[in-house]
């Protein structure tokens, strides 16, 4: 399920399957099942705006869910630029041999970040992570030595901003990963697929292109879904503009 929903293009034409074949389903049971009576038809009637009712909701709130996902990605994008722009700056106080590593070091850093905002459905993040990693305690060994042979509140200030750098790194790592659970995409197209049955078995005048309509707008729905919530897979992606601002800025020494 997870794999699905990191292909929305894939997981959309899956869904879409699914759904046809719920209809048609729906469409046979009607045809070759019970006939439903007019008092049966009124107690239908309830439980199919019951279930379309509860699947607008699901829609609406894991939409709400996905959204807030990205919102956040986009704000720690913000918050890491900001975090690697004031350290630079504040490398002023520091010595001008460490201050000059430290630079040169937080430049490779954020161009690591960069890639990993930009990196393709196909590349895994493994190697970026490592890499970064790797950056990341060459950076903290940089101004250590001189912060501790000059424990001032200057220095103090320089490690604070350093910490900054490396905290948001986590926090950016941890957003990405916070993703919606199986269960609720399960529940998602488990009530997609019931209401497509319910169209098909109550429905007796509606045409085949006519039946097509729930099964893509419920496709395509769950398609945006995943899209948006996914980080890496889909065409809505946080673009890291703030990091390469932030980078156009480091110029000189």
């Amino acid at each position: 399920m997870l794999w699905l929903v990191d292909h929305p293009l894939l997981f959309f034409v899956a869904t879409l399957g699914l759904f046809l074949g719920s209809t048609s389903v729906g469409v046979f049971a009607r045809i070759h099942g019970h006939k439903l009576t007019a008092a049966e038809r009124a107690e239908f009637d309830l439980v199919r705006n019951a279930m379309f009712t509860l699947f607008g909701l699901l829609i609406g709130f894991a939409i709400a869910m996905a959204v807030n996902r990205y919102d956040l990605r986009k704000s720690l994008e913000e918050s890491e630029a900001n975090a690697i722009g004031t350290e630079y700056v504040r490398l002023d106080f520091m010595p001008a041999d460490a201050a000059s590593k430290a630079r040169e070091l937080l430049k490779t850093y954020i161009g690591q970040r960069i890639a990993y905002y930009e990196l393709r459905p196909s590349e895994g993040p493994t190697q970026n992570a490592a890499d970064t990693a790797q950056t990341m305690n060459a950076l903290w060994a940089a101004i250590a030595p001189a912060i501790k042979a000059n424990q001032t509140n200057v220095a103090a200030l320089v490690a604070e901003g350093m910490n900054d750098v490396l905290n948001s790194y986590g926090y950016t790592v941890a957003a990405w990963r916070n993703r919606l659970p199986a269960e609720v995409w399960m529940l998602i197209v488990l009530v997609a697929a019931c209401c497509n049955f319910l169209i098909g078995f109550g429905a007796e005048r509606l045409s085949s292109a006519t039946h097509a309509i729930l099964p893509f707008a419920a496709s395509l729905a769950i398609f945006l879904i995943a899209d948006v919530e996914g980080p890496h897979n889909g065409f809505v992606r946080v673009a890291p503009v703030n990091l390469i601002d932030a980078a156009a800025g480091m110029r000189g020494p």
